[in-house]
């Protein structure tokens, strides 16, 4: 497949997937445009099948099959932007971090990736009812200055997305890590309204709007079964409203990250084509 400048969107299950969020969104993307496989990175090297598992599915003629927790990286075409779309997306790792990082990048290279776009979700002290709020961060100055994201100053334990986003910066891929945050005490629930939130971000960076009806409709859904979860626990909704009335700006320092602006996508998208023609210019 012929790609034209893409962009790399990467999430994956497990420690920065808080409520499936990163993941879904991944999935939502990627069946939006309808991407289509590109190559896979085995999982033989890099997992504990003790941990994370190989499923089997049995198909229609009843046939058996073993299904392996292989990363996938897909191509998508995408109408009217000036990029197309690479998406990586598996379970995280337990082996070897650093030859998978480094088998990511080479596969971001071949491709021609211009800019990755890593996405996660943590769990925050955010009321469910709320808009989920999608903080950002880039190693690159430029980069945080033109998509209004602040440089980490996280320190402690890092998940996959970390190490990858590192490993991206010092191939010379500029990078931007996208999180959304989900209400801690929910956390056992898919939280469609972070993946929503990260989708329309992730479309904003590539200037093509995303039909996202079906995640809004699962996040009316989820937002109303979380509401019935706590109506008959005094102590729980007591707790949700004492968020509600926090106020957004608390809610802001969930994470170290910047709470990005809601700029429009071609706005967005701009600013993502004006800074990638300076890189080119500059390399």
């Amino acid at each position: 497949m012929t790609l034209r400048r893409p962009i790399l969107v990467v999430a994956f299950e497990g420690w920065n997937d808080a409520g499936e969020a990163a993941s879904l969104a991944a999935s939502y993307l990627a069946r939006a445009w309808r991407a289509e496989p590109v190559a896979t990175i085995d999982a033989e090297e890099f997992y504990d099948f003790t941990s994370t598992r190989p499923e089997v599915a049995v198909g229609e003629d009843s046939t058996r099959a073993i299904i392996w927790p292989d990363t996938e990286i897909l191509g998508a075409r995408i109408p009217g932007s000036h990029h197309d779309l690479v998406i990586v997306r598996g379970v995280e790792p337990q082996l070897r971090w650093k030859t998978f990082c480094a088998l990511v990048v080479e596969a971001a290279v071949q491709l021609g990736a211009e800019m990755a776009v890593t996405l996660g979700a943590l769990l925050a002290d955010v009321p469910h009812s709320a808009p989920a709020r999608v903080s950002g961060a880039s190693d690159d100055r430029e980069l945080a200055e033109r998509l209004c994201l602040v440089r980490p100053r996280y320190e402690g334990p890092t998940g996959i997305i970390g190490v990858l986003s590192d490993a991206f910066s010092a191939s010379g891929i500029p990078t931007a890590s996208l999180w959304a945050a989900v209400p801690h005490y929910v956390h056992q629930l898919t939280s469609p309204k972070a993946a929503l939130a990260l989708v329309e971000r992730s479309s904003g960076l590539l200037g093509a709007p995303v039909d996202a009806h079906e995640l809004r409709v699962a996040a009316r859904d989820y937002e109303r079964r979380v509401d019935e979860r706590i109506a008959d626990d005094a102590e729980a909704a007591a707790y949700v409203a004492a968020l509600e009335s926090q106020g957004d700006a608390d809610w802001g320092e969930v994470s170290e990250e910047k709470s990005l602006p809601l700029e429009d996508s071609h706005s967005l998208a701009a600013e993502v084509e004006q800074f990638l023609e300076d890189h080119r210019s500059s390399d």
